[in-house]
């Protein structure tokens, strides 16, 4: 294919691939594939939305030269906007909620946009949310432009114009199945008009959160504020109805947890190198929940937003993971020594005076430490120690630590079973140490095993 050369970045946007789910779902009879949308500029589907907002805003002269574009996001419509507003010379001011992940907030920031970050859990018409601070600030600040993508239907005519035709020409007409995680609405009601006037039985399926009102008011027509509560995910659901939604083109929304979700996004990158953010996990999770309806003769094009590096100290972060009960910490101590990866281990050599280790464990807060050798370690000392040797003779902290040293922490591989490393404590054996992926020892306490423990 003849290499291709593109005036500005923005003309990249569109024409991502289609990539068939090969592994994850094999018992699946339907053909699966995935619409992978981080192969935009700004590695999102957001950027087809945000250039089509502002060149629509432009058009009407609501946005002119040299003017500041607003917008409330979680952010990817945010980076969509940044870039356009780059190479057509605008400032950007965003606002978001404090459920977004940090490396959205730092990359909005790197393209030169200020970032307002407000609370999650209010309401929407609540003066501190941000779609309120969003509108307030369009208020004050001259020559600026809201975008709102909630309400702007430029949103979903961005999807009807390129992703929909797309998805429909990538399957050469035979997607019978459109499988979206539905926030705005664009995206799901852009595509899917697109797609039903071309064959009205493509069967459409929004994916939402619990803690969302999607679901409920397709089904009832009901709006209720009893389905709203904080969740996890993001980039799905909403606690409003936003004028995106047609609700009509819309044949079922499916429910998925945020764990299910984060799981299944871990599983996507390691079983089919997808690394995609966590919105993409609940689409494939909604796919395998509604698999009972779906036969050989079909076939599935799911969207997947954005990447997952936007979500490496979030999802894609063991500990991160853990707290939320999302990942068991397993059996074995692997995830306690993984966890210390990086960190220097506190230690002591056999000739320094007890001053200087008493120092570390007052400074560090800790309890014990190995005494170490040629990088070897050769015993140990903790702080009942060197109390029972210096009471009432405070002259003695200058004695060197080998004369008190007691025995070396037994050494055991990373993947011990972690019952068995509690077995090995004891009052006289405070602690065990264990090297880490790089080689280098990690101390692993009584402490650390609690804490494992707790969150299993």
């Amino acid at each position: 294919m003849a290499n291709k050369v593109y005036d500005d970045i923005l003309q990249t946007i569109g024409d991502t691939p289609l990539v068939r789910i090969n592994n994850i779902l094999s018992d699946c009879p339907a053909t699966i594939y995935a619409k992978v949308e981080y192969f935009n500029p700004g590695h999102s589907i957001k950027d087809r939305i945000g250039l089509r907002m502002v060149e629509d805003a432009e058009k009407r002269g609501d946005l002119k030269p040299g003017g500041t574009i607003i917008e409330c996001t979680s952010g990817n419509t945010g980076m969509g906007l940044a870039l356009a507003a780059i190479i057509k010379g605008y400032h950007c001011i965003f606002t978001t909620n404090d459920k977004q992940s940090k490396e959205k907030l730092d990359v909005l920031r790197a393209l030169g946009a200020e970032v307002v970050v407000c609370p999650t859990e209010v309401a929407p018409d609540d003066p501190r949310s941000y779609y309120s601070v969003a509108e307030k600030l369009n208020k004050e600040i001259p020559n600026s432009y809201w975008c709102n993508q909630y309400d702007n239907l430029s949103n979903r005519e961005a999807h009807y114009d390129s992703t929909g035709p797309e998805i429909w020409d990538q399957t050469e007409g035979k997607i019978t199945h459109f499988v979206v995680p539905t926030g705005t609405g664009g995206t799901i009601s852009g595509s899917a008009k697109y797609l039903k006037e071309q064959n009205p039985d493509i069967k459409v399926w929004g994916v939402d959160a619990y803690g969302s009102v999607f679901k409920k008011y397709k089904e009832t027509g009901v709006f209720d504020e009893k389905e709203i509560y904080p969740y996890v995910l993001e980039g799905i659901g909403e606690d409003l109805i936003p004028a995106n939604v047609d609700f009509d083109l819309i044949d079922l929304f499916e429910k998925v947890t945020d764990k299910d979700a984060a799981v299944m996004t871990r599983r996507m990158a390691r079983e089919e190198g997808l690394l995609v953010g966590y919105s993409s996990g609940s689409a494939l999770q909604a796919v395998l929940q509604l698999q009972d309806q779906l036969t050989k003769d079909d076939v599935v094009v799911m969207i997947l937003h954005d990447h997952g590096s936007r979500y490496i100290n979030k999802i894609y972060n063991d500990n991160w993971m853990m707290e939320r009960g999302f990942l068991s910490r397993g059996r074995t101590i692997r995830h306690i020594v993984e966890a210390k990866a990086g960190e220097e281990l506190i230690t002591a050599a056999p000739d320094d005076n007890l001053r200087s280790v008493l120092d570390k464990i007052t400074t560090n807060g800790i309890s014990q430490l190995p005494i170490f050798q040629d990088e070897d370690p050769i015993g140990s000392i903790n702080e009942t120690d060197i109390l029972n040797h210096v009471m009432g003779q405070e002259d003695k902290l200058d004695d060197a630590v080998k004369s008190i040293m007691q025995k070396p922490f037994p050494v055991v591989e990373y993947d011990y079973p972690g019952n068995e490393v509690a077995q090995l404590l004891s009052k006289t054996n405070t602690a065990v140490l264990s090297r880490d992926r790089s080689g280098k020892y990690q101390i692993i306490t009584s402490y650390d095993l609690l804490k494992n423990l707790n969150a299993q």
